[in-house]
């Protein structure tokens, strides 16, 4: 049995932090595997600033040299407001029946799904395990016991709280307003992306 972790995210553009995450959890929590899962940019809210090809192609780049890395483009190709987390699970547990899979998150998204605001919150951590990454200024144990959902849901080991280490940010919309204002984010993302980046004239105004 394989232990695979999902980890979604926009990734316009993937950064280094991404990938840091991905080795930390996969070494701290033995992982097998982590499935690096890009969103959907069919929404209604609003527009991706890339083309779902260019964000696709920055992704396989970035993970090529790390056999545990996976991409998964099942959420990419549906309307967004046709994907549920707890929809998105159903479908990784029926690919891979015989492995442990766990949805890796940052503790703001615990924050949200303690406050009822995740369709189907209450299904996805009754049915489901998750990889928590501590988040600056959430109290992980205090939002799982503050919230009817998360602790009556909870048997002990629906959540591994990845605490120390783990609160480093760098956002993908600082590198993207560096490359618009002609910065350099250059050591902020694989160099791989970057070039691609230049190549392709991505994030310039």
């Amino acid at each position: 049995m394989a232990k695979i972790g999902i980890y979604g995210s926009s990734f316009d553009p993937i950064t280094n932090v991404h990938l840091w995450t991905a080795s930390t959890v996969a070494h701290r929590c033995k992982l097998d595997q982590v499935i690096f899962l890009p969103c959907s940019s069919k929404r209604k809210d609003k527009r991706m600033k890339t083309e779902d090809e260019h964000r696709w192609n920055m992704l396989q780049l970035a993970i090529e040299d790390d056999s545990r890395f996976i991409a998964d483009d099942h959420e990419m190709k549906q309307d967004a407001w046709n994907i549920y987390t707890y929809d998105t699970m159903v479908h990784f547990k029926k690919k891979y029946p015989n492995d442990e899979v766990y949805f890796i998150m940052g503790a703001d998204l615990l924050v949200d799904i303690a406050k009822g605001e995740w369709v189907k919150g209450r299904e996805l951590v009754s049915e489901n395990k998750f990889i928590v990454m501590a988040r600056e200024g959430v109290d992980m144990l205090s939002t799982i016991s503050r919230s009817a959902i998360l602790r009556n849901n909870d048997d002990g080991s629906t959540f591994h709280l990845v605490d120390k280490g783990l609160a480093m940010e760098i956002s993908s919309t600082y590198i993207r307003e560096e490359f618009a204002m002609g910065g350099e984010p250059k050591y902020l993302l694989p160099s791989s992306c970057y070039n691609y980046i230049k190549k392709h004239g991505l994030y310039s105004r």
